[in-house]
């Protein structure tokens, strides 16, 4: 018969075996659900396939558009893994009841948020590898080399820190996970549209550039462009630079500003149950 002192004396889990456990299960749920999987890993190759398919011509200096979408493209998916993701999953498990049943456990609670940021990364890493490798065998793209590595890297994580925290407040603004993806989807395609995704940033009307300055995606995407890109294109961005420095400025305060959104906004359960 065990008894009060035994059970008191058996070993609680360590918090990193926790925080594994918890990034293990949000992967397998991950890829576990199709149309998620689908959605987030498969749409940004689609778009890469037959955008570079139809808009393969030379837009200077023997650049093709494909070299130049490619960085808008690898930007876009990493917000379809972060914000959208996150928003759309995380509403979906508040109002399913799942957050409310994992607040009543022993499990400690930033051990939740560190297995969705494990999820993120690994599903952008996956992103990146797969359109990386699609550019390249498909359409030929030319690599970063030497130091743009070190670029590409930083501007990934930093936007993709960003995207995640700001996808994590959104989801506070949804009642549920279908009011969360008819509210988020449109805005992330609109985004898309302004910032240098699916056209050359100089070609978005002034006003459009001006309300993409505000958010992350741009930011992503001209900074993707610096390492794709030769050196002459950067005349073609707004202030003749690729301003790296205020890439880096941008998205930082972004990563700030989520955070302090996610510490405001975020609930355990539906309005209507608190």
């Amino acid at each position: 018969m065990t008894t009060v002192q035994d059970r008191s004396q058996v070993a609680l889990p360590s918090l990193a075996a926790v925080y594994r456990t918890r990034a293990s299960v949000e992967l397998k749920e991950f890829f576990r659900q199709r149309e998620s999987v689908v959605f987030t890993l498969a749409f940004p190759v689609i778009l890469l396939v037959v955008f570079g398919a139809v808009l393969d011509y030379d837009i200077g200096g023997g650049v093709t558009f494909t070299q130049y979408f490619m960085a808008g493209i690898i930007a876009a998916g990493i917000l379809g893994a972060s914000l959208q993701n996150m928003a759309i999953s995380i509403a979906t498990e508040r109002s399913d009841g799942t957050l409310k049943g994992l607040y009543g456990t022993p499990m400690p609670k930033s051990a939740y948020f560190v297995g969705k940021v494990v999820q993120v990364l690994a599903v952008t890493v996956l992103i990146v590898a797969i359109l990386l490798a699609v550019g390249v065998l498909v359409y030929g793209i030319d690599l970063p080399t030497g130091s743009d590595w070190v670029t590409f890297v930083w501007v990934t994580a930093l936007g993709s820190a960003a995207c995640t925290l700001l996808g994590i407040a959104v989801s506070s603004l949804a009642k549920n996970g279908r009011s969360a993806s008819a509210m988020v989807t449109p805005i992330a395609l609109v985004l898309q549209f302004i910032s240098g995704v699916f056209f050359q940033f100089s070609q978005v009307p002034t006003w459009m550039q001006t309300i993409a300055s505000f958010f992350p995606l741009k930011w992503m995407a001209q900074g993707l462009r610096s390492v794709f890109l030769p050196d002459f294109l950067a005349a073609q961005e707004p202030a003749g630079t690729w301003e790296l420095g205020r890439v880096a400025i941008v998205l930082g305060v972004w990563c700030v500003a989520g955070l302090l959104l996610c510490v405001a906004t975020f609930r355990w359960q539906d309005r209507g149950s608190d």
